[in-house]
């Protein structure tokens, strides 16, 4: 591979020339009007995110350019409906060691240790014993929460990062421990706990190691079940410590967590069926979609020719107007 500086993503101009390593997000064979296939993806690294299209591919050559995750890619920027994408002259999957996924794979601007406590903090305040005790069971799991603080909240779309899971978790607790006192009939150990429980089986379902993938685990059983399967385990070694947790407690937080997707064609094994788990459902879906939608607005990055319309956005099935009309650019026209 020739050394050429690699360009970070977020430095990248129109009509650059790019040579480097960069993440694959999503790689597709799409087709052109003409019937034509050409390759698709997101371009990433530690600082963002760029669509890339590489216009003469040969289907066939799809697993092997994503085998890796990772890509020696050749191309040139160019300014598409007022936004950047990369056309591609090359794409060669290369093998990547742990040094570079420092500079990779995109990172939480947090600091994970302070997000950390912060958790641990807020499920101190649990006043259940038996909840109190099933929450410093997985508190005490240091693999476990190892890979909970570092792990992403999902392959792509919402808080697809390192400390992502982290991130979008504490964000949830922090609604609720507001928002709850407006709502004092719900069970507030219910809610805190299936709220940190609720995406904890993406430690098992997600690899960050070698890019955002799903494992075979991910695959096959899925950060829902993944999760409930533990649940059980961890309430067993609660009793097993002479603690007092109820079999009917346990039973409603899994079904929070079997059911936090809210329905069954987003991937919910039950439908909400009490009214903390209808809380947490609520809750995940505001923070994933409002999340979504402030990453595709992007205003900070709004200048004279960018388009005020997103493409649709699959996630929101709807394309999202970017400008803040009460801080809008002079550079900007309103329609």
């Amino acid at each position: 591979m020739p050394d050429r500086p690699h360009v970070k993503i977020k430095d990248i101009q129109p009509g650059v020339a790019i040579a480097g390593v960069y993440g694959l997000q999503n790689p597709q064979v799409g087709n052109t009007r003409m019937g034509k296939p050409f390759f698709k993806t997101i371009l990433r690294d530690a600082t963002g995110e760029v669509p890339a299209r590489l216009w003469t591919f040969e289907e066939a050559r799809l697993p092997e350019v994503s085998r890796t995750g990772f890509a020696w890619v050749t191309g040139r920027s160019e300014t598409y409906q007022g936004s950047i994408q990369i056309i591609l002259e090359s794409v060669e999957a290369v093998e990547v060691d742990a040094a570079d996924l420092v500079n990779l794979l995109p990172s939480t601007p947090r600091s994970i240790e302070g997000m950390f406590a912060r958790v641990k903090e807020l499920l101190g305040t649990l006043e259940h014993p038996g909840m109190r005790a099933l929450a410093d069971a997985y508190l005490g799991d240091a693999a476990l929460m190892e890979g909970f603080c570092r792990a992403p909240a999902a392959v792509s779309v919402h808080h697809a990062f390192i400390g992502g899971l982290l991130q979008h978790t504490l964000q949830l607790l922090e609604l609720a421990d507001r928002m709850l006192p407006l709502y004092p009939e719900l069970n507030r150990d219910l809610v805190l706990m299936g709220l940190f429980l609720h995406d904890l089986g993406k430690v098992w379902e997600l690899d960050w190691e070698r890019g955002f993938a799903y494992t075979v685990d991910g695959n096959l059983v899925g950060h829902i079940v993944r999760g409930a399967v533990v649940l059980e385990t961890k309430a067993a070694v609660v009793r097993r410590g002479g603690a007092e947790l109820p079999r009917e407690a346990v039973r409603v937080l899994m079904h929070i967590v079997l059911s936090h997707h809210g329905l069954p064609e987003h991937g919910a094994a039950k439908l909400p069926s009490t009214p903390e788990a209808i809380f947490v459902a609520q809750l995940d879906n505001l923070d994933a979609k409002t999340f979504v939608a402030i990453g595709q607005a992007d205003r900070g990055s709004i200048r004279a020719g960018m388009a005020e319309f997103t493409d649709r956005v699959w996630s929101l099935d709807t394309r999202i107007y970017r400008p803040d009309p009460l801080n809008m650019p002079t550079t900007v026209p309103a329609s």
